[in-house]
């Protein structure tokens, strides 16, 4: 792949590291200088204003001497870090206390502290006094109500640059921390959701070739795991599947060829002549016997095509079970005779009724009697029990036949299974019914169950829900 998952995680998370480091970098620091400045300039102007009405005004008045000022202004500097400047009303100087920045003048050219304007400070180099960028604070220094002079502060911008640097570099270095953390998860994104969908990707174009012998590895119990686990499932159900349909086309080819050959045998027998006129009835009855076998495959196979595709809609009705058994058993009243086999039904005293798909409980009870009557020794009994448990009506087929061996119990309702028992006496079977029983049942939310003892008989037993 050109472009796969885990390079785009990689391109996204180089970009994130670059607007983490250009954002704290532009808007943080600038929102850091903000607030130191915020900060600095309102404590700067209100000692500003305090030594402008407290101590200087006492100059004015002869209270105190220069050098006592220049006590004062030098421990301020001290402690502001920044010049102080005592002017006159003119401009001209008094006194200072310089923090070594910027050249102090005798007189102020230009001279004006109302440019100050309604601001707390004014920022730039004074008049290019300074050769650095300050912020100049300015207080009247007012004596009898009248302005003698003026206070100047002027704080270094470099200061308020040093303390955000210092501010920032925790941040960076926090900032670079969690870009290194930021490097796990993406590591842990590599080994557990990339890997993993690389092999769920293989797994699928494997799958698509036709490779249906592919397994993917589960190690977790994730939703990546879970994932896998349900492809491997679903590889195995369409191999399964596929082997199924190789089965199927192999047991219809079979079940058909058999009595195609058959009949297209007999029919060139009697167009050449080698079949004599006066045996044609004899032969033909076989074709016709051949012709059912073929129309009965065929209606089987249908009938579970309808399952296969959900098509099959149960219309549910109420009715009496037992009539039903008894019209169905009836009309093997001719097979039974032919083989001595008598029919027993064990029946409730009272009506049976069922909510059920009726055509589907006959073709299950006349697939269930056919099978035992089919399979019974000669002079023996099928007994048709009916019970009632519940809310559930419970009928048993029961046959005095050669019974299933216990090998093949499991396999009986597969499709176009055959037990070795039944291949010498079921020659019209398909082999799909019980296959067709089992869906009928299931479909009914149902279940049936099979006892059987080689050699004894096969009891074969479901279950409907009660009607009104």
């Amino acid at each position: 792949m050109k472009s796969t998952l885990y390079l785009k995680f990689i391109i996204l998370y180089l970009i994130f590291g670059f607007l983490s480091l250009f954002t704290t970098a532009t808007l943080g620091e600038h929102l850091v200088h903000s607030r130191i400045a915020d900060k600095v300039s309102e404590r700067i102007y209100k000692e500003t204003n305090f030594l402008a009405a407290s101590y200087l005004p006492d100059y004015f008045s002869g209270s105190i001497t220069p050098r006592e000022i220049q006590v004062q202004l030098n421990a301020a500097q001290l402690y502001l870090d920044s010049s102080l400047w005592f002017v006159d009303a003119d401009g001209a100087r008094i006194a200072f206390a310089s923090s070594g920045h910027g050249f102090v003048p005798e007189q102020i050219e230009d001279f004006n502290p109302a440019e100050i304007g309604g601001k707390r400070y004014i920022e730039g180099t004074y008049h290019d006094y300074f050769e650095e960028e300050v912020l100049t604070f300015i207080a009247p220094v007012i004596q009898g109500f009248r302005t003698n002079g003026y206070l100047l502060i002027h704080k270094p911008l470099s200061d308020i640059d040093a303390q955000c640097r210092e501010i920032m570099r925790p941040v960076y270095i926090t900032m670079t921390a969690v870009y290194a953390l930021a490097f796990l998860i993406l590591l842990g994104f590599q080994f557990f959701v990339h890997i993993p969908l690389r092999r769920i990707t293989e797994a699928a174009t494997q799958y698509a070739s036709g490779n249906l012998d592919y397994e993917i590895p589960v190690y977790t119990q994730d939703e990546m795991g879970y994932l896998s686990a349900s492809l491997n499932s679903m590889s195995s159900q369409l191999k399964d599947m596929e082997d199924y349909q190789k089965k199927i086309v192999a047991n219809v080819s079979h079940d058909f060829r058999s009595p195609l050959t058959s009949i297209k045998g007999y029919v060139e027998a009697m167009s050449d002549g080698t079949i004599p006129p006066e045996l044609y009835e004899k032969y033909l009855k076989i074709i016709l016997f051949e012709t059912e076998r073929l129309t009965d495959l065929t209606q089987d196979l249908l009938t579970l095509n309808e399952f296969d595709t959900k098509e099959q809609m149960l219309v549910r009705e109420n009715f009496d079970l037992q009539e039903m058994l008894k019209q169905t058993a009836a009309s093997f009243e001719g097979v039974g005779t032919q083989k001595r086999v008598s029919i027993e039904l064990l029946l409730l005293p009272e009506r049976a009724i069922v909510h059920a798909d009726k055509r589907k409980i006959q073709q299950v009870l006349y697939n269930l009697i056919d099978n035992a009557v089919k399979f019974s020794e000669y002079d023996s009994t099928v007994t048709i029990e009916v019970t009632q448990k519940g809310s559930k009506i419970f009928t048993s087929v029961k046959d005095n036949g050669v019974g299933i061996p216990k090998k093949d119990l499991g396999k009986i309702w597969e499709r176009f299974y055959k037990s070795d028992a039944s291949r010498g006496r079921d020659k019209k079977g398909t082999g799909l019914g019980l296959s067709i029983v089992k869906e009928a049942i299931a479909a009914h939310d149902e279940h049936i169950n099979v006892i059987s003892t080689e050699g004894v008989g096969t009891e074969f037993i479901f279950s409907l829900p009660k009607g009104r």
